[in-house]
């Protein structure tokens, strides 16, 4: 299966429109670099690595490193974005497969109910980030 690469090419600009936002996230995942990853949260964002579990700052980098520790793309593909001002409610489903470092075969899925917001300099940022949202 496909690896993610090792060499960082230009990540996707962050967005001013909050329907493009898990596709900068997929981007940024891609590339493997975690401080790229980083800079689609907002600096009190939470993550939710499992059901009824969230994480914020150093915890939250933490547990996205484990996620891109597999070494595998991630696939999102939006269902619904909902916009409230400068909030809005991203339903987005996503795939990551293939083989793990070991070899071992893996295939996470989901359907990700997340919250972004538009900061001050107009562009989107996840503040509650939660993978398994319909779990």
């Amino acid at each position: 299966m496909t690896h993610i690469s090792s060499h960082h090419p230009p990540t996707l600009a962050l967005t001013t429109d909050p329907t493009q936002h898990p596709a900068v996230f997929a981007n940024r995942f891609n590339t493997g670099d975690p401080d790229s990853l980083a800079e689609v949260y907002t600096d009190d964002a939470v993550f939710v690595p499992e059901p009824g579990s969230q994480v914020a700052g150093l915890a939250l980098r933490a547990a996205n490193a484990d996620f891109l520790a597999l070494g595998l793309p991630i696939r999102v593909s939006p269902r619904h974005t909902y916009v409230a001002g400068d909030t809005a409610l991203l339903i987005v489903d996503w795939e990551i497969e293939g083989s793990g470092p070991d070899g071992t075969p893996i295939h996470l899925t989901g359907t990700a109910t997340d919250v972004a917001r538009r900061d001050a300099d107009g562009h989107w940022r996840y503040i509650i980030d939660n993978p398994f949202g319909t779990a």
